[in-house]
């Protein structure tokens, strides 16, 4: 590792979208215009520099910390593999997708503190540039204080407005006890205790719109981004919109997007749905939306090696050029978050690049987070 680096013989995309053969210097973490004295010169011959990828949401970090039920890792031994996972898949800058949830178990509140503070700690010896999205149940009120203390902290956390509690309730109705089973699995309960749960929770909800209220003028004030999260109607675009939520995360029909689309907003969806050829769970298509203009930003999901992978899919299948992809997972992203330091390859700004081999299927060579250099072999 160095930060005094100088990418030779690479074809950089410009930030004007364009491919062109060119060197890329970097010192001190940033990208510079001249190589420093002493730098490090790294062969790119035949590889792609692009900017390193921006993941708005990933959860696959839960399964690091939680292997399997009732199984918890220790956060330094996870945080670390998670790092790794993430340079390793060229993403360079990730907001974990953490729920705070009313739910016992991995998304309750306590594990949020835990991971909070965990995050805190770790973050010295992290490499990727790991920050959070708090995926606050808008049916969660006892975290309120908690996520104005998270709200607060340097780096910033995105807040996302997240109800899967009105879900678990038409679960519980529908008499699908499969999936029941399954979220009383990850909270630690019997069935029997999260049915109860679920349902005295349920009764909060003649508050919930004033608390999202509350929580959204909390967010504006530190100057968080807000998201919406699985919205189903051009209303509630409208509504999030209204609290100042510019971002449409997961739009669960096409009305939502079309709108956040129309209005210029952000529209993340899953790049494992591109990859995949497909939603796992029958929602929109990632790959007709980002084609008919409704998609602006891909997020890993559940899979840290998506976004790579979606983006190669979409340049094979000609759905756009190579600069426009790429930007679905750097640029775009990074715009939506608020963070103009990166997501574009030019002097001043942070030392984020990824090289690939594009020649037949693509190959991920080096990774540069903060002008540090993480080689993958030739």
């Amino acid at each position: 590792m160095t930060t005094a680096l100088s990418l030779t013989g690479g074809r950089v995309l410009t930030a004007e979208g364009e491919i062109e053969s060119a060197d890329i210097h970097v010192a001190e973490g940033r990208i510079v215009e001249e190589p420093a004295a002493g730098a490090r010169s790294v062969d790119c011959n035949g590889y792609h520099l692009l900017p390193g990828i921006v993941d708005v949401h990933g959860d696959a970090f839960e399964l690091e910390l939680h292997p399997r039920p009732g199984v918890d890792i220790a956060l330094p031994i996870a945080l670390g593999s998670i790092d790794r996972q993430l340079l390793a898949n060229g993403i360079t800058t990730a907001f974990h997708g953490l729920t705070i949830s009313w739910e016992p178990g991995a998304r309750s509140l306590d594990a949020g503190r835990r991971f909070m503070a965990g995050l805190e700690a770790a973050r010295p010896a992290l490499m990727a540039d790991h920050r959070v999205q708090l995926r606050w149940e808008t049916f969660a009120h006892d975290a309120i204080d908690d996520l104005a203390q998270w709200l607060s902290q340097d780096p910033t956390p995105s807040l996302a407005f997240n109800d899967h509690t009105t879900l678990s309730l038409e679960t519980i109705r529908a008499g699908n006890q499969a999936k029941l089973e399954l979220w009383a699995r990850r909270s630690g309960v019997t069935l029997e205790a999260y049915v109860d749960e679920a349902e005295a929770v349920g009764g909060r909800a003649p508050a919930v719109p004033g608390k999202v209220r509350e929580v959204a003028e909390l967010a504006r004030d530190r100057g968080a981004v807000l998201l919406s999260h699985d919205e189903r109607s051009r209303d509630e675009r409208a509504a999030f919109r209204a609290l100042g939520a510019a971002v449409c995360e997961f739009p669960l029909a096409a009305e939502a997007a079309e709108d956040a689309a129309s209005c210029g907003e952000w529209v993340v969806m899953g790049a494992p749905n591109v990859v995949r050829g497909g939603s796992h769970n029958g929602a929109l298509s990632a790959e007709a939306a980002i084609d008919e203009g409704l998609c602006s930003v891909l997020a890993s999901d559940y899979h840290y090696p998506s976004p790579l992978h979606a983006a190669e899919r979409l340049v094979d299948r000609g759905v756009r050029p190579l600069g426009e992809v790429w930007s679905l997972v750097s640029r775009n992203p990074a715009a939506a978050m608020g963070l103009d330091d990166r997501g574009i390859l030019e002097p001043g700004r942070r030392a984020d690049i990824v090289a690939i081999d594009c020649a037949g299927p693509w190959r991920h060579v080096h990774t540069v987070a903060g002008g540090k250099l993480i080689s993958f072999g030739r």
